[in-house]
């Protein structure tokens, strides 16, 4: 559904803004309508560009006024479609680039919504600090889209998702008014927090301005390793000794099929396939530790008795940075190695870890016999469950009717994936594609609660309408 804004609004939000703070140039909009799969075309009658929280408590404050509704959108990065305007005023934060405070004795950074992951990264390396969440689009996504969606990435596994690493935020609520609470605790027990319900709720209950971010010390020791196995039965077990060996010093535990790598090797140029032999499944493991040496001498033992053990068939280590991040573009260019591939059913779903493989089997069984020919590639986070598991047109086949019957596959996947206990978005929200598609896993109380807050919050549904209950 589509809406109208009317002229004098979209008169007054060009005069707060100034001439250089909105833009109807449809060269300028064309890259933010469009989502990066190309599924999802939208359009706005405006761009608004705020600097400052100043301007973006403007823009609200306007819209709330006029009953206007508001997209918000950061990097664009986004997989399920919320961040695509149909017709809403379309709040970018890309001017929002500040890096306002870092403090290394609280361990804590203050970064705008616009800043890049990529830029906090860098900002905390300045002062010997780490930002421990890892994105293959970190050079595009921002802080305040990371913050709104929750997102995961590849090290949830031993420093958890966004809302695990967010001391405090700034925001613009649907009422035009500005919440701080930039705050630099770890302890803050006084009733309901307001930072967790703004996490994750994709720009539904305001705008994310800014963001405290916790961080970490520099690690003294790394390695990182790609391991050829035959089963994710065998990653399971070695997952379990990983966390063993390290005492919990696992930064990340990817699993991949060989039909990504061999998408990767065909799509993405200078990929070197990362074994001498071909294996029907790698793990890329990589350990961190705060003391010279120990990473690499925990992931020595740990191969030589995943070898021992059957478990492991083949491994390489990366003996320097660049080899380390050659073997991590391989598990990074998954998704954008199937894009060439043709049409694809996209699911990001979680189990518990323990039963990642059971559904592996039982979801690939259940794909091949409803559409026989398919292509599956699933990767992704095995230490915390997430799988991405993606199933592709069937080779030569025809991009539309394999398109045509994307909803009745996801139904199928969605419906093993409840049964097992786990979720249907794990770290990509609900947006746009799956709100509605949500009802059919989350009990008529959950869905009454979660109402309830947005129609407190935002009782005029103004902030990005299409998406959530």
């Amino acid at each position: 559904m589509t809406v109208s804004v009317p002229a004098d609004v979209l008169s007054r939000l060009k005069a707060v803004l100034g001439e250089d703070g909105w833009s109807q140039d449809p060269a300028r909009l064309a890259p933010k309508l469009l989502e990066w799969r190309d599924r999802w075309t939208g359009e706005t009658p405006l761009l608004a560009l705020p600097r400052t929280t100043k301007d973006v408590a403007a823009i609200i404050g306007i819209c709330c006024e006029s009953g206007t509704p508001v997209t918000t959108q950061g990097g664009n990065t986004g997989l399920v479609g919320g961040q695509i305007p149909m017709g809403e005023v379309l709040l970018s934060t890309e001017r929002m680039r500040a890096i306002r405070e870092t403090d290394t004795f609280d361990d804590v950074l203050v970064a705008e919504a616009g800043v890049t992951l990529a830029g906090v990264h860098e900002a905390a390396a300045a002062v010997r600090r780490r930002f421990p969440l890892g994105l293959a689009s970190e050079g595009s996504a921002t802080i305040g889209g990371v913050v709104s969606t929750n997102a995961g990435g590849t090290q949830v596994l031993r420093y958890g998702m966004t809302r695990s690493l967010v001391l405090g935020l700034e925001a613009v609520l649907p009422n035009g008014e500005v919440w701080n609470g930039l705050k630099h605790l770890r302890k803050d027990n006084t009733g309901y927090d307001l930072k967790q319900l703004l996490i994750g709720a994709e720009g539904t209950l305001g705008v994310v301005t800014a963001a405290s971010l916790k961080l970490y010390p520099v690690m003294a020791s790394r390695a990182v390793a790609m391991i050829g196995l035959a089963s994710p039965q065998e990653a399971l077990k070695l997952l379990v000794r990983a966390k063993d060996e390290t005492g919990g010093a696992v930064e990340a535990f990817e699993l991949m099929g060989r039909l990504g790598v061999d998408f990767a090797l065909r799509n993405i140029a200078g990929t070197r396939d990362p074994l001498a032999e071909i294996h029907p499944w790698y793990v890329l493991a990589e350990f961190s530790s705060g003391e010279p040496g120990s990473a690499e001498a925990s992931m020595e033992r740990f191969l030589a008795a995943g070898l021992e053990h059957g478990l492991i068939q083949d491994a390489v280590v990366a003996q320097t940075d660049a080899q380390a991040k050659a073997l991590w573009a391989i598990r990074e260019n998954q998704s954008p190695a199937q894009k060439p591939e043709g049409a694809t059913w996209k699911h990001d779903i979680s189990v518990p870890v323990s039963r990642v493989a059971e559904f592996l089997d039982q979801a690939t069984a259940a794909m091949q016999a409803f559409r026989p020919g398919a292509r599956i590639a699933a990767f992704g986070h095995m230490g915390d469950g997430n799988i991405h598991y993606d199933v592709l047109r069937p080779d030569g086949g025809s991009d539309a009717e394999h398109a045509a019957k994307r909803d009745a596959g996801a139904r199928i996947v969605h419906d093993l994936v409840a049964s097992m206990g786990g979720s249907i978005s794990a770290e990509h929200g609900l947006g746009s594609m799956k709100t509605e598609e949500a009802r059919r896993y989350k009990s008529s109380v959950e869905i009454e609660a979660l109402s309830a807050i947005r129609r407190a919050i935002d009782p005029k549904r103004i902030m990005n309408p299409r998406v959530l209950f």
